[in-house]
Parts: structure tokens; C-alpha cells; sequence
């Protein structure tokens, strides 16, 4: 059975509380707790046994492998840093419409 997970996309609101830097800093956050901490990447197993602290733990294995692969742009079957912030500004919609307005901050700070 496959349960249908609905995200709230709050990442709109945390880049205007914490800017740029503050939501980077808090994805770097998310990534941790997630990864393997032997293999430094987040990985099936390691994504299946945090899905509670998700509040995801009704997930079946099916959909915490299609998480997996939604993020995978090398194809090792597991996420590392770079890859899970990729994932996590491509499913929100409100950070996608902003992107370049987000991308000339980060590099050029406040004009």
C-alpha cells in the first residue's frame, strides 16, 4: 500500500526569515541527520530509518527509493550533500519560481 505524502513548502518563508546563508546552513542541517554517517551520504537505509523523524513513517519502501532516485543525478543510489540541497530547492515551488533572484544573492550578496 502507498500512502500519498503532501510537503508544505515553508522554504519560501525560511529564506525570508534566515536569508541565503540561513537556509543553506539549515539544508546542511537536514542533510546530516539523514546520511549514513559511515558512507556520508544519505542512502536507502539510512533514509528509511529517519522517515519517523520525517513524520513519514507510513512510507513504503517503494517511495523512499523513488526519493532516492528523484535526487540521484550521478546514479550511485544514494544522495550526498550537494544532491539532497538540489532536491530540496526542486520541490519547492515557491524557492523554483524565486531561483534566479535566489542565485544572484547568493553570489553577489545584497545589491
Amino acid at each position: 500500500m502507498s500512502c500519498e505524502v503532501v510537503f508544505e513548502d515553508y522554504f519560501p518563508a525560511m529564506v525570508e526569515k534566515l536569508g541565503i546563508d540561513g537556509l543553506m546552513e539549515e539544508l546542511c542541517k537536514g542533510f546530516h541527520l539523514l546520511m549514513d554517517r559511515d558512507k556520508g551520504v544519505i542512502t536507502f537505509e539510512s533514509l528509511k530509518k529517519k522517515t519517523a523523524l520525517l513524520g513519514l513513517q507510513d512510507m513504503s519502501d517503494n517511495d523512499v527509493r523513488a526519493m532516492i532516485r528523484e535526487g540521484d543525478l550521478d546514479g550511485d543510489c544514494a544522495l550526498d550533500e550537494k544532491e539532497f540541497c538540489v532536491l530540496m530547492f526542486r520541490l519547492s515551488p515557491g524557492l523554483m519560481k524565486d531561483s534566479e533572484n535566489l542565485l544572484e544573492e547568493a553570489i553577489f550578496g545584497d545589491v
